[in-house]
């Protein structure tokens, strides 16, 4: 195991050909066709490893609407009991199911399990690689002890952090998007952490994709700067924010369009609190693709993420992003070369760069583009090669001798 420290992220080797496949196994609570980052991140994991030929084991709960995986050939998959999550209609609650994972493991023999997800399903299958004797890496995708002040229970809070930490320090390694949410997690006495960032497919978000009729749609003519937000419409994505930014540039600039592409719980009282403002739904997909590359400015004021699948999905999609320096924008963005960021929680300065940024159609098409060629760095298949080496240092010695061998 490599030491207990935060990985430089950045430094992604692949491994070469010839290197012999793993058998992996990974476990999560969500999972297509659920809309969320943490979905996406595990479908390109399991995609990903499957492509480079790994043999996989997909454990999560079924869903009213799902259908089997439909990717690669080598993923097997076992559907499990689940609840809908309070608060997230549409998403599932994996129930324990301990004895069947161990029935399974025992049949598919993985070398090493990925565990996204630390509810009642990830907690019996950590159970169980433990019992087991398999190498378990475990994901923090949720930021649960920031969510939860935002749903009524924040006096849960350290109660949730105590649980979180037990969780995944009874594993062999922890895995986190940023260095700056691996070194708050060392701070709070977890250990083996190593950063595993997230990529994004720059052929499907693409400034190419920009579509003048769907512009059109929105009532926005050629000059007038479209302000777009991606994500989930709820109170732990400060979405109000990005309203009280675009009435400041609509002050402005009268003909501005405000567009939010998701759904959640707080959408019919912004449609009530800006009937001007155009609600999509949630969209995915090359439909997806179509609305980032068709907008001009990007807000993003989440303060509760662990990365933030969008502002790198926004950047591929050449937008200028304005953003909170904290999460993937402090990893990605450097200020007024590629993006706009301000200190967390500085709400008026947020909305004076959203502001000032609108009325200079130069400077924000400069920091698209900027934007873009940033993004096309952090590529998919990069991503994937550093998360096969994660699993290989898993692997007691003479597993890696025959590895090499086999390679040979």
């Amino acid at each position: 195991m490599p030491e207990p420290a935060a990985v430089d992220a950045m430094r992604v080797a692949s491994d070469g050909p010839g290197r012999s496949p793993l058998r992996l196994s990974i476990v999560t609570e969500t999972y297509p066709p659920e809309i969320n980052g943490v979905a996406n991140t595990l479908r390109q994991m399991v995609s990903g490893l499957g492509a480079r030929g790994h043999q996989l084991l997909l454990i999560r709960p079924g869903q009213n609407r799902a259908a089997r995986h439909a990717g690669h050939p080598v993923v097997s998959e076992a559907l499990t009991a689940g609840l809908p999550l309070p608060g997230y209609p549409g998403l599932q609650l994996g129930l324990p199911a301990g004895r069947r994972i161990r029935r399974l493991w025992q049949q598919f023999r993985p070398q090493a399990v990925y565990i996204a997800t630390e509810g009642p399903l990830g907690r019996s299958a950590l159970q169980a690689a433990r019992g087991l004797g398999i190498p378990a890496l475990t994901g923090m995708h949720t930021n649960f002890a920031q969510y939860s002040r935002h749903y009524g229970v924040g006096l849960l809070s350290p109660i949730i952090q105590r649980y979180l930490r037990q969780f995944h320090n009874r594993s062999s390694g922890t895995l986190t998007p940023t260095r700056e949410m691996a070194d708050t997690l060392l701070q709070y006495g977890f250990r083996n952490i190593h950063t595993w960032p997230r990529g994004v497919d720059a052929e499907l978000f693409d400034p190419g994709r920009r579509d003048p009729t769907l512009r059109t749609q929105w009532g926005a003519d050629a000059t007038a700067p479209v302000v777009l937000y991606v994500g989930r419409i709820a109170p732990e994505k400060n979405v109000d924010l990005a309203l009280r930014a675009y009435r400041a540039i609509a002050a402005k600039i009268p003909a501005a369009r405000f567009v939010l592409v998701g759904d959640g719980p707080a959408r019919e009282r912004l449609q009530h609190a800006c009937p001007e403002a155009v609600f999509t739904g949630a969209k995915v997909g090359e439909e997806l693709a179509r609305h980032y590359a068709s907008g001009d400015l990007f807000l993003f004021p989440s303060l509760t993420e662990t990365f933030g699948n969008v502002v790198l999905e926004a950047m591929a999609s050449g937008l200028a992003v304005i953003a909170y320096d904290t999460a993937a924008a402090k990893e990605l963005i450097e200020d007024g070369e590629n993006g706009r960021v301000s200190s967390p929680g500085d709400e008026t300065a947020f909305v004076r760069q959203a502001r000032d940024l609108a009325r200079q159609p130069e400077a924000f098409a400069r920091l698209g583009t900027a934007a873009r060629a940033t993004a096309l760095q952090h590529a998919w298949p990069a991503v994937i090669a550093r998360l096969e080496t994660l699993f290989r240092d898993l692997l007691p010695p003479p597993d890696r001798l025959d590895a090499d061998e086999d390679a040979a």
